[in-house]
């Protein structure tokens, strides 16, 4: 089986603003479509591929995907995906949303989006968030790394951040995504001294020696382990993830062991369901 921890589910139309779009686009260097065409993620995807799926929630930056979008697609895929609620904890009756979302929807994680949003998730007047988290067994998925957002603010998605979060809660399963780039290095050393902290690899095939780079820092820091598959949908496939991994292993780099095929293969496959306390229903 492969676990894809970070796919997205968002319609361009309904759920980004006008501002977001445009600033993608610019990113991009030319007109972007947005959306997620799920038909596309299956074909894109081994038949034994397992998706996490995320939407998302920052006023500041023109991103709200209902929970209940997210839940109601999850419930027609088969048991192939296990939905994410979103928080934006800067807009009022978010504790609400939460509940709602977990207890009356049955979405099992979190994602935050703590630089879309600009809040500090380590402030302590957020300490409900993952106190409720940690009660409640929810795995959060939070975006470290940078953006092309110029809203968006950049000290909140430092992995660094995620320290003092999992200092005061050790039980709560935490994923750094796209392993903070380009940061990388920060994040290795975030994930390597805390046991449920994870950072995921997606949005990173593409950028291929940073790629290589932040898998030979894993690899000489002894925390392949803690690395989980994701894809980051629509932005790239499962396909292509994989694809990436598989020639970023064949660099022959003078003077440097090799990226160890055995690990990155192990990456692809590894069981994130248990890792999180997730389970297919």
């Amino acid at each position: 089986m492969i676990v894809d921890v970070h796919a997205h589910l968002f319609d361009q139309h309904r759920h980004l603003g006008e501002t977001f779009v445009a600033q993608a686009g610019k990113a991009a260097g030319h007109e972007v479509d947005l959306s997620t065409h799920w038909s596309g993620y299956w074909e894109s995807a081994p038949d034994d591929t397992v998706a996490l799926v995320i939407g998302g929630k920052a006023r500041l930056s023109g991103i709200w995907v209902e929970d209940r979008d997210v839940a109601e697609f999850v419930s027609s895929t088969n048991g192939r995906a296990v939905g994410f609620l979103s928080l934006d904890p800067t807009q009022r009756g978010w504790r609400e949303e939460l509940e709602f979302a977990h207890q009356e929807l049955g979405l099992r994680g979190i994602k935050l989006m703590p630089m879309y949003a600009g809040f500090d998730p380590a402030a302590e007047e957020f300490d409900p968030l993952w106190d409720y988290a940690e009660r409640n067994a929810l795995p959060v998925l939070m975006h470290t790394g940078t953006t092309f957002m110029s809203q968006a603010v950049l000290a909140y998605a430092r992995p660094a951040i995620a320290d003092d979060i999992a200092r005061r809660h050790p039980e709560l399963r935490l994923i750094l995504a796209h392993m903070g780039h380009p940061y990388e290095g920060e994040c290795i050393a975030v994930i390597r001294k805390h046991p449920h902290v994870y950072a995921d690899i997606s949005a990173l095939h593409y950028r291929p020696f940073q790629l290589w780079n932040t898998l030979m820092l894993a690899q000489e820091y002894g925390v392949w382990h803690k690395l989980l598959f994701g894809s980051d949908f629509p932005f790239t496939t499962v396909d292509d993830t994989i694809a990436g991994l598989h020639r970023i292993a064949r660099v022959d780099a003078r003077g440097f062991d090799p990226l160890s095929m055995d690990e990155i293969d192990a990456l692809i496959h590894r069981d994130a369901l248990g890792l999180l306390g997730l389970a297919l229903r």
